[in-house]
């Protein structure tokens, strides 16, 4: 594991490149993709705790927030039908309202009707019986026309006595009628009533689960500030770690450069494969740009990592001179062995995260010796070497030498 650049820890490194060179690095960082897991080694287990605290409060508020808006569209619905059942029952009031009147106005009519036939009857009848009056008027007639015209009134007397009944008869059939529609009304309420009780259960129940709903979005807006909060000190506290490691590392690069000043001679030829690897195991992930999977910046991995397990032993990848040997809370423990002058240029082998080392800052160590043995301190997530070649200081693809 290595570090990124630290200024790159806050802000996004911004290079003058022109649209080839920076196509070469979109596309790098695409084929780097698979070593996200080995990156997450980029930043503290702190970090990573808190950045994965905040992602799982953001996707709880998330998940919140749609459930509070899938609550508040049903009572949104459920309003709505309230609305429209409210107007029913309301219809069907006002219709049993006038139906009710409109038997009362009956009953009167009716009453009246009866009135008016007992009035009829009786004014009929003061006059004598209306048959009686009939067969009287007959034997009376003294001519064809008187005979007609006495039929004509006894005619008019007995049709006025029918057409009083009809009247009443009438009567009492509309105030049955009424009636029936005052019977049917009050069903109608009554239906519009039941739908009303059993409905406002349902909006009491959805009322309540938007209340649920809200209270939960508010509990969670809480925590996901504090998750945040948590982040963002975790990330601070590491650029104040990464900050010394970066302090401590341009120590160790001023006594490399005044090492290179110094040395005579060296090694002159091909590098390709000049260095013997420093763990049997695999790359897991490789030197070169890319996006860290927490901070999200772009940065360099300024190394290969190899997995292997707690305890394999780390070789010296050619024989050279330990110069550096010191804890950093970011590389966990660390070994410079400068390697001499190649090809002009002074070369380093770094070794980070060790559980510890077997040499000390001073001696000198043959190509093979084991120097210390894989560990995962540091900010690391497992037992792997993080193996850095510095070229007058300046970190190089260790791949192109070992």
């Amino acid at each position: 594991m290595s570090c990124l650049a630290l200024g790159a820890l806050a802000v996004p490194i911004a290079m003058a490149e022109d649209g080839k060179a920076l196509k070469d690095r979109q596309h790098q960082a695409k084929r780097q993709i698979q070593h996200a897991k080995q990156d997450l080694d980029e930043s503290s287990s702190q970090v990573r705790r808190t950045a994965a605290a905040l992602d799982r409060a953001r996707a709880e508020l998330a998940a919140a927030q749609a459930d509070l808006r899938a609550a508040n569209a049903k009572l949104h619905a459920a309003q709505l039908r309230d609305d429209a059942m409210q107007k029913r029952l309301d219809t069907a009031e006002k219709r049993l309202a006038t139906a009710q009147q409109d038997l009362v106005d009956g009953q009167a009519a009716l009453e009246a009707q009866r009135l008016s036939l007992t009035d009829t009857i009786t004014d009929i009848y003061e006059q004598g019986d209306p048959g009686l009056v009939a067969f009287s008027s007959l034997l009376k007639s003294r001519s064809t026309t008187d005979l007609t015209r006495q039929e004509a009134y006894n005619a008019a007397v007995v049709g006025r006595e029918a057409y009083a009944y009809d009247d009443l008869h009438a009567a009492e059939v509309l105030l049955k009628v009424r009636e029936g529609q005052v019977q049917d009304a009050r069903d109608a309420v009554e239906v519009e009533r039941r739908s009303a009780a059993e409905h406002l259960v349902t909006m009491q129940r959805l009322r309540k689960a938007s209340g649920t709903a809200l209270a939960k979005v508010r509990t969670l807006v809480v925590s996901s500030a504090r998750a945040k909060s948590a982040a963002w000190a975790a990330r601070k506290h590491d650029l104040h770690d990464l900050q010394v490691a970066k302090q401590r590392e341009q120590k160790v690069r001023k006594q490399i450069l005044a090492e290179a000043r110094r040395a005579r001679g060296g090694y002159r030829g091909s590098t390709n494969g000049l260095l013997m690897r420093p763990v049997p195991g695999p790359v897991t992930s490789s030197y070169g740009f890319r996006i860290h999977p927490i901070y999200g910046y772009w940065g360099l991995h300024d190394g290969t990592d190899f997995g292997v397990s707690c305890g394999e032993g780390m070789k010296a990848v050619a024989g050279g001179r330990v110069i550096a040997k010191y804890w950093s809370d970011v590389y966990g423990n660390r070994l410079y062995v400068s390697l001499g002058n190649i090809n002009g240029k002074n070369v380093t082998a770094v070794y980070n995260h060790a559980t510890g080392y077997r040499v000390g800052v001073g001696e000198r160590v043959r190509q093979g010796e084991v120097v210390g043995y894989v560990g995962s301190t540091g900010w690391s997530t497992g037992c792997h070497l993080h193996f850095t070649i510095l070229v007058n200081g300046n970190a190089v693809d260790p791949m192109k030498w070992l």
